[in-house]
């Protein structure tokens, strides 16, 4: 008889909330017209979509009254905002042009691929890329933005809580320090929003990402969050929706699903936060008692209530993670967007762990729906794996 699966990767993909479900069949049952359309219909899913934009923009604290009014544009998912976010805000005199000589981009060195792998096609497009260092604790310093450089970056991104450890990042104080210098700063804030409190205007960005299937919302939606007058070039052309800066017809039920996910997730905020950070402390606790040598990397900085970023040194941490999942639990190695890939956590050794560290680290992962019977088996189940992989060598 085969044992009951326990979902630890909801950094990756949360399970569909059913609230949200039921709001977005509501969507598609009353009106399935495009929302560009004049007549009636069409009227009508315009109305929801930008109810659903000005809900979403309101809950995460950006403006959305007056002249100076912040702006949300729909994305097909965080990727795609990111990458819109770093071509878009980079000083191109068009969109797809050669880089303005002296242009200039800084990351940290614990980005997401989306962010790290358009860095480097934007270096080789002419772009001076500075990346900056994060300590082992996994924070980034950002005293390198105060250096005189010929190269003086025109833009900076810094994400708000790391995927792979958790660890959230001082963004607060680093738009601070860009607007000082007059850079234009973005984060990504996928993995933050809907774990811990997220507010657009507070945290003093000029653009930040997110993507509701990280908080039980739907999969094939994301949004890009600017600040009133940040100029941004489109990168797709065709269509006049969203002012131009992302074309295409807008899905009017996954924006609706977009909104009822987060409204849900700033509601629940407080006791889905500490549901899941006392049970991901529960499960970091079992399996320690067991095996003292286990790393929980990141546990020296503020980190996100629900992620558990746990080594094994010693054990191949993607044998770690197929045997896991014969036994019916499903985690990673990382990001979903690098899953497979035999190379090492960028994001660890930057952090500059030591290798067996890095060879054996997984990222354990809670959602709202994980429960405790699930926590205290998956700690008893873990334990049984790496003791029974240690006795193969």
């Amino acid at each position: 008889m085969s044992q009951q699966a326990i979902y630890l990767d909801h950094n990756s993909t949360t399970p569909i909330d059913p609230r949200v479900v039921e709001a977005m069949v509501r969507a598609w049952t009353d009106s399935g017209a495009n929302p560009a359309s004049q007549h009636v219909a069409g009227r009508k899913a315009r109305r929801m979509l930008e109810e659903a934009r000005e809900g979403i923009a309101e809950l995460l604290g950006a403006k959305t009254g007056g002249m100076d009014a912040d702006r949300l544009i729909f994305t097909s998912g965080g990727t795609e905002a990111n990458n819109l976010a770093l071509c878009g805000l980079m000083p191109l005199p068009i969109a797809g042009s050669k880089l303005a000589p002296g242009a200039a981009l800084a990351i940290s060195a614990i980005e997401h691929p989306s962010i790290t792998a358009t860095a480097d096609d934007l270096r080789r497009t002419g772009c001076a890329l500075e990346v900056l260092k994060a300590n082992k604790a996994g924070i980034i310093a950002w005293q390198g933005l105060a250096r005189q450089e010929p190269h003086a970056p025109a833009l900076a991104s810094l994400m708000l809580a790391n995927n792979e450890t958790g660890v959230i990042q001082p963004v607060e104080t680093f738009a601070a320090q860009c607007r000082e210098r007059g850079l234009i700063s973005h984060t990504d804030a996928v993995q933050a929003v809907g774990k811990i409190p997220v507010h657009f205007r507070e945290l003093g960005v000029d653009a930040m990402t997110l993507a509701p299937h990280k908080f039980h919302g739907p999969l094939g939606i994301g949004a890009l969050v600017l600040r009133h007058g940040v100029k941004l070039q489109p990168q797709l052309f065709g269509g006049f929706q969203q002012e131009g800066l992302r074309p295409g017809t807008e899905n009017v039920a996954l924006a609706v699903g977009f909104f009822q996910a987060l409204e849900l997730a700033v509601r629940e905020l407080p006791q889905r936060a500490e549901r899941m950070q006392t049970l991901r402390d529960q499960l970091e606790r079992s399996i320690q008692n067991e095996f003292p040598a286990a790393v929980v990397i990141g546990h020296d900085a503020p980190r996100l209530p629900n992620t558990s970023c746990l080594a094994f040194p010693g054990v191949d941490r993607q044998q770690l993670v197929m045997a896991l999942d014969v036994a019916g639990i499903a985690c990673s190695t990382g990001s979903a967007c690098a899953s497979g890939s035999s190379e090492p956590s960028p994001v660890l050794l930057a952090m500059g762990l030591p290798a067996a560290v890095i060879a054996g680290a997984i990222r354990l992962s809670l959602g709202a729906s994980t429960t405790a019977v699930e926590i205290a088996e998956a700690a008893r189940r873990i334990v049984n794996t790496v003791k029974h992989l240690r006795s193969l060598k």
